[in-house]
């Protein structure tokens, strides 16, 4: 039997694996589309509610259009209250990714068409996931923490109400507005890990709930949507600016990483964390502690420098190294920090599942199902021969 030669694993990087209208990363530019559409003009510009729209509907709304899809969509903020008997049941310190990805499906008993095939009904159940696990996020923060969800404010836009939902309390009008780019800035990234599982799960004809379950999943892994929470982390470890110097040789030293340093496709500075950063310091003026964006953009200086130091090449700026002290100076947890990503990328998730589904595929979808190649044990020239337990 022939030997196979191994394949080098390389994640799929540089393999085009389908065509999609949805958005376009351009690494070597460091530009972001979303549907034709620059992030930056839609960051400054454009609200989440109207992201969500272009991204499922193709194309910006009109002003009633975009008034009939938020009212949707606060329509479906409520989730059943034994949804929250659920929460209840679990552990308090059960991770919120795990949460949201057990919890997300359950979504469909809101849902009279979930399931059923055709477009509307699918947009229906994106709507619907969109709303949902906003709701989902503020209530098991607040359940684990031993307090009662509080309801949706339907004056409110998605961002400032989820905000509303997690504190209690209406927010600011700067720090809503901050938010709300946050959701827009994260809410595509073309064939990221996350979004390849929702489009290979839509591949088989799954229902949306399912594809956008796995999704979650994929987000939950350190290297993907827990990047953010690694920032953080890091940044409290390091704690004071004059600890710089001695934390980026120490991690060089060893081959570690700089977290939120380097991207897969971006070759200069990503734009989201372009930014990101002056919403950093103005969120840690608000909040009174400018520590960690000071922290954040010492390091990314020195941390470049040391890079090209030693390793004689750039090193850019990724979406996760702002974000993550923004969304400290917030107030809000580290461990939602990935929920958070998932409430915003639940919009681009869904786009691409019904994109799979039912506008790029001509007839029908096709099957992801990529080759590997063995490089597994032959006994001799042919396969192994099972040999009975005794005689092992």
């Amino acid at each position: 039997m022939n030997e196979c030669t191994p394949v080098l694993n390389t994640g799929l990087r540089g393999i085009q694996v389908a065509s999609s209208k949805i958005c376009d990363v351009l690494g070597k530019q460091g530009k972001l589309i979303y549907r034709g559409y620059s992030i930056e003009g839609l960051a400054e510009k454009a609200s989440f509610e109207e992201i969500c729209f272009l991204l499922l509907y193709e194309r910006l709304p009109q002003k009633k259009e975009l008034a009939d899809f938020d009212q949707s969509l606060k329509n479906k903020r409520r989730v059943p209250e034994n949804l929250f008997a659920f929460l209840r049941s679990l552990p308090q310190d059960t991770n919120p990714m795990d949460v949201l990805q057990m919890a997300t499906p359950l979504l469909m008993q809101t849902d009279a068409n979930a399931g059923k095939e055709g477009m509307e009904n699918t947009l229906f159940s994106a709507e619907n996931l969109i709303a949902g696990m906003a709701t989902l996020t503020a209530a098991w923060d607040r359940i684990r923490n031993n307090k009662d969800p509080i309801p949706p404010d339907n004056s409110l836009n998605h961002a400032a109400n989820f905000l509303y939902m997690l504190n209690g309390k209406k927010p600011d009008k700067e720090t809503a507005h901050f938010f709300d780019t946050c959701l827009v800035l994260h809410a595509e990234h073309s064939f990221n890990a996350s979004t390849f599982t929702a489009r290979q799960v839509a591949s088989t004809k799954a229902h949306i709930y399912a594809s956008i379950s796995a999704a979650i999943g994929s987000l939950s892994g350190a290297l993907h949507g827990g990047a953010n929470v690694r920032v953080m982390e890091m940044l409290k470890e390091i704690g004071s600016i004059d600890k710089i110097d001695g934390y980026i040789k120490d991690i060089l030293d060893k081959g570690g990483l700089i977290m939120g340093l380097g991207h897969a496709v971006y070759q200069t500075d990503d734009p989201r964390a372009i930014i990101l950063a002056p919403m950093s310091k103005r969120m840690g003026e608000l909040a009174g502690d400018t520590l960690w964006y000071e922290l954040s953009k010492e390091l990314e200086i020195r941390g470049k420098k040391a890079f090209m130091e030693r390793k004689q090449r750039e090193i850019f700026c990724n979406v996760d190294f702002y974000s993550a002290s923004l969304f400290y100076s917030m107030g809000i947890t580290t461990d939602l920090f990935s929920p958070l990503f998932a409430m915003s990328r639940v919009s681009g998730w869904t786009a691409h599942v019904i994109e799979e589904q039912f506008a790029m595929a001509a007839p029908e979808p096709s099957l992801y199902r990529p080759g590997a190649a063995y490089v597994g044990d032959y006994c001799g020239p042919d396969e192994c021969v099972y040999t009975e337990i005794d005689k092992r």
